[in-house]
């Protein structure tokens, strides 16, 4: 690859790339994203290089992996250009049909379609899929047509066409400018206008000044940075350049999480071949400006996602908060001006920059502008990786794009941001999706996790999960977070155990608002709002468990009892030979009974009982 020496030579590169293709050569791109990766996506890819290889098809099939296709829970999707068929649920063992039916004689084959689950219609285009149909692709726009470790594959598509434009036609000023018109809004959680922190950064009378990109994401069903950052770490580098060159930074760090290992791979591979392109590194496409940046793999704690926990690990300290003010503007890393963002708005700036700051705030609503991207999992028909215009009502994305709930369920609520969302019950599925309505149902758009929940889910169990989960995550370091989830936890494990007391439900809420005021950081001030918001909606099942000592969801084990239906019971003995601590007995093919003292209510008769004779009541 030669090195740039400036935009137009960069231009000219870009043109030749662009002349090499053929937009009509057939294309095989297999989904390299994390789900069709755990299902072999690499063997499926081996496997169609060989059958075109023994086709002598190679040269005239271009065959890629990509980032990810969006239909997680179908795996492994491949998709054919240019005829856009889709197919999901493919194994290397048929690679030979598909090249054979769909490459050269041009079948569609039925049993790799998508099957509506409305009509059940097959449908093999990717343009009738309700799921790409909805969706308004600018993050993930790249994700599926580019192979992320090709970085001439992302210059073809126009990448760092942006930066060439910044740095060429436009000021510092007048990139912060077109930020703050463009309505940008941080999507790490907190909303903060991302023009106005770029604003305070290049203002900061002292140097040097640092960028950081936040790459942690550990939340339970989160997985949309780590996409990004596998599947186009291009589009981070090439925002974070533009944004180092408003605002006056010379250095970047990105920080990613210990279970992300690959995304730590790409990125680092990505900025090796910007700076042999002579897009990262001294005299940036043979301007003035010089910008480079370094990927650091994080050690494995959640809190290291907090913005000065995540700088404290950067600087080779222990990963733990500090205290605001001074904010990270003012004084953050190394003690210097720092702006901190998250992948996906680091992923909005080539965008803004490209198109336009009045095209892209033409996009979503008036306080909302852009895009908001969905990692869609749970109770859900089409769980996936999906971005929609703000603005898209909560309905839509959860029962057209997402398909509906799974099997006969009724959707019961959402839960949004992790364990520092709130749950966001069916009255409000036709709020438009935007950062206001979110924080006003007590939600948080956050990192885009969208855990969809039917009726079977209990939510005193949910709240209780998600606190365990910020209680093991806590650094310990303020009381409020340390001592206020452990007796969170503590009071919602009497509560699904059968021991809860009428007093416990304003404790619960008189101990979240305490920690919402006085923890150090997000973690804490945030660890209650599954509790907070649960007690809201969903009061009545607290009050069952405490006063009826019933789980209505049936759900919470000491709360469940388990007997057999004499009607029903074939006695078989599939329960007795399940069962660890021997409470089931009783004659061959004879009703059985359960000894009540025994049962460890683990619920594996009823799991293994094919004649529905085992009951289960609160």
């Amino acid at each position: 690859m030669p090195k740039m020496k400036s935009v137009a030579q960069l231009a000219e590169y870009r043109a030749k790339l662009q002349a090499r293709r053929d937009p009509n050569q057939p294309q095989v791109l297999v989904c390299g994203g994390a789900g069709c990766d755990a299902l072999g996506s690499a063997e499926v890819a081996s496997a169609f290089r060989e059958e075109l290889n023994q086709r002598g098809l190679k040269g005239k099939v271009e065959l890629k992996s990509t980032g990810c296709q969006g239909l997680c829970a179908k795996g492994v999707r491949v998709l054919l250009r240019p005829q856009e068929i889709t197919y999901q649920q493919v194994s290397a063992l048929n690679a030979g049909e598909i090249v054979e039916e769909t490459l050269v004689k041009g079948k569609i084959l039925d049993r790799f379609c998508h099957q509506d689950p409305g009509d059940g219609a097959l449908k093999g285009h990717k343009s009738k899929i309700p799921f790409y149909q909805g969706q308004f692709p600018l993050v993930l726009r790249h994700l599926d047509v580019i192979d992320p470790e090709e970085v001439d594959d992302y210059l073809a598509q126009g990448g760092y066409g942006a930066l060439a434009q910044a740095l060429s036609g436009l000021t510092p000023k007048e990139i912060i400018a077109a930020m703050e018109r463009s309505g940008l809004r941080g999507r790490g959680g907190g909303g903060f206008p991302t023009g106005r922190k770029w604003r305070f950064l290049r203002q900061a009378p002292e140097n040097p000044k640092f960028l950081i990109c936040n790459g942690s994401e550990g939340d339970p069903g989160a997985y949309l940075d780590r996409a990004v950052m596998e599947g186009d770490p291009h589009a981070i580098l090439e925002g974070m350049a533009i944004g180092a060159f408003a605002t006056g930074a010379a250095q970047g760090h990105i920080y990613v999480g210990h279970e992300y290992p690959l995304a730590v791979q790409r990125l680092r591979q990505a900025a090796a071949q910007a700076r042999e392109l002579g897009l990262l590194g001294e005299k940036i496409l043979g301007t003035d400006f010089s910008f480079d940046l370094k990927v650091h793999w994080g050690g494995g704690a959640y809190v290291c996602g907090e913005e000065t926990a995540l700088m404290n690990f950067i600087e080779g300290n222990i990963g733990e908060p500090r205290n605001r003010p001074p904010y990270p503007a003012q004084k953050g890393l190394f003690g210097q001006p720092t702006v901190i963002n998250n992948v996906e708005t680091w992923a909005n700036v080539p965008v803004i920059i490209g198109k336009g700051a009045d095209w892209y705030a033409g996009v979503g609503t008036e306080k909302s502008k852009g895009t908001k991207v969905f990692s869609l999992a749970g109770a859900v028909n089409h769980a996936g990786l999906l971005e929609v215009p703000m603005g898209t009502p909560l309905r839509r994305v959860i029962f057209e794009l997402g398909g509906g709930i799974k099997g006969k369920g009724d959707f019961k609520a959402a839960l949004t941001s992790g364990p520092g969302g709130g749950v966001i019950p069916a009255q409000f599925l036709d709020m438009p999706v935007t950062f206001e309505n979110f924080q006003e149902a007590g939600g948080n758009l956050g990192s885009g996790s969208m855990v969809v929940m039917d009726h079977t889910c209990c939510m005193v169990d949910v709240a209780k999960y998600f606190v365990t989960f910020s209680y093991e995550e806590s650094c310990g370091k303020c009381t409020p977070c340390r001592e206020g989830a452990k007796q969170l936890l503590a009071i919602l494990n009497r509560i699904t155990g059968g021991q809860g007391e009428e007093g416990d439900l304003t404790l619960l809420a008189e101990l979240g608002a305490v920690m919402t005021g006085a923890s150090i950081c997000g973690l804490g001030q945030s660890a209650p709002n599954p509790v907070l918001t649960t007690l809201k909606y969903f009061r009545s099942e607290y009050e069952a468990h405490i006063r009826e000592k019933k789980c209505p969801a049936l759900v919470c084990r000491p709360l469940l009892k388990y007997t057999v239906d004499p009607e029903t019971c074939t006695g078989c003995l599939a329960c007795v030979r399940e069962c660890r601590v021997e409470a089931i007995s009783g004659e061959y093919q004879e009703p059985q009974e359960i000894d009540q003292e025994l049962c460890a209510k683990c619920g594996m008769c009823y799991e293994v009982c094919k004649f529905e004779a085992i009951k289960v009541e609160s």
